[in-house]
């Protein structure tokens, strides 16, 4: 027999999907941000198709001035993909962060059912039996049931206002890198075009061979170490839930005791802090296009 068809597997697919419906607008979200990071990271391959596609283009064209002109934009084109895969990698280290959120929202759903399962029973009865001696065992439940709810609401508004701030410092600190660093290399692009003469010339005259090839090399050398160099410059993100106790609730104020959410939580999110190794290889990897083109 097919379990989902069974009463009790019902039960369980029914329960799932009211244990789902706080945390389903989050999960929509970070399945959304899933989709963006996928196009940030097929923006950044076809980047580094597309320069390597201009360089073969200006070979082709036979004229040395726009062969080493447009090989040397592709290097930086290059580097202006990875700039997107280090970005993507960053928007998934903050999409990981929104999951605690919907991890606590999914671990709050149940007190949240049990405590208006309790209390719709206590009306029913008061309609059918109003003097039935279970209501009092149920109003007792009840209060229990609403002081377990209220610890749970508290340890979820705790957890969500220091995510929240957590994942989009992370991802305007993303953003501003991203920016910041194609400016650098699109600045710097920009000197190339001014080695590339221009001036028209009439039928039968011929171009003076390029002669820039050293100032070109000395732009993408300038363009590594700017890379290099660039520092963080960001306005501060304050934060106050330094003293969030493991429990999700403030450590010098925890009732002795208490069970926590956090504990019925999924434990599938590591810790932003070691979630930086993504980072840093990407980090590391960054002006590899620029070393090859310069030290070749």
């Amino acid at each position: 027999m097919n379990r989902a068809l069974t009463p009790y597997g019902l039960h369980d697919l029914a329960a799932s999907v009211e244990r789902s419906e706080l945390s389903k607008r989050l999960a929509k979200l970070i399945k959304s941000e899933n989709h963006a990071i996928g196009a940030y990271e097929s923006a950044g391959r076809e980047r580094l198709s597309i320069a390597s596609q201009l360089s073969d283009w200006g070979e082709s064209t036979n004229d040395d001035s726009i062969s080493d002109i447009s090989d040397k934009i592709g290097v930086l084109m290059s580097e202006i993909g990875e700039q997107e895969d280090l970005f993507a990698q960053n928007l998934e280290d903050y999409r990981s962060i929104l999951k605690q959120i919907r991890n606590t929202e999914q671990s709050v759903q149940p007190s949240r059912d049990n405590k208006n399962k309790i209390a719709d029973e206590i009306q029913k009865l008061k309609y059918k039996e109003p003097s039935s001696p279970k209501l009092v065992t149920l109003e007792q439940e009840l209060v229990r049931a609403e002081a377990q709810n209220l610890v749970a609401e508290a340890q979820l508004t705790n957890i969500t206002r220091q995510k929240l701030k957590e994942a989009y410092d992370l991802n305007f600190a993303a953003t501003i890198e991203r920016a910041e660093k194609q400016i650098i290399l699109a600045k710097h692009g920009r000197r190339l075009l001014n080695l590339l003469d221009d001036t028209p010339v009439v039928p039968g005259d011929v171009r003076h061979p390029f002669a820039h090839g050293t100032d070109a090399r000395q732009i993408l050398a300038d363009a590594e170490h700017d890379l290099q160099m660039w520092q963080p410059n960001l306005e501060p993100v304050h934060v106050n839930s330094a003293g969030l106790g493991s429990n999700l609730m403030p450590s010098e104020e925890v009732a002795t005791g208490q069970s926590s959410v956090a504990d019925t939580a999924e434990q599938e999110v590591a810790s932003p802090s070691s979630e930086t190794t993504h980072t840093k290889s990407a980090a590391e990897a960054q002006g590899t296009h620029l070393q090859q083109a310069t030290h070749a």
